[in-house]
């Protein structure tokens, strides 16, 4: 009933740059926050950056200064920014949702992936 679209993801070099882009569609009354994790293989997956419905974002500590989330309420929307990438930033990025529904149920949605890659 709400889909998640995430786009973006590519190979960059040590010290470049790549826009992630997040979609959700479907039954959605509001949405709380949407936000980005990643997971590296054998790591644990991590939240990367978090936009709310105030406008307030959290960010994990080793991408601050770095990656900037903005989000688009009207147009259910989410994208990150990452500049400076660093080979440790290697996972796959996942837009989670969270959000209410139209009978005001709570509701916590994720995308499929995208695969970003930095080499050194």
């Amino acid at each position: 009933q709400v889909q998640v679209a995430e786009s973006g993801g590519g190979v960059v070099q040590s010290g470049g740059s790549l826009t992630l882009s997040c979609v959700a569609s479907g039954n959605i009354y509001n949405i709380y926050a949407m936000g980005w994790y990643r997971q590296a293989p054998g790591k644990q997956r991590e939240l990367v950056a978090r936009a709310f419905s105030d406008g307030s974002t959290n960010y994990l500590d080793s991408v601050k200064g770095r990656f900037t989330v903005s989000r688009d309420n009207a147009k259910n929307t989410v994208s990150l920014q990452m500049n400076s990438l660093r080979p440790e930033d290697t996972a796959v990025y996942i837009c989670n949702v969270d959000m209410r529904d139209s009978d005001f149920q709570w509701r916590d949605y994720w995308g499929q992936g995208t695969q970003v890659t930095v080499s050194s």
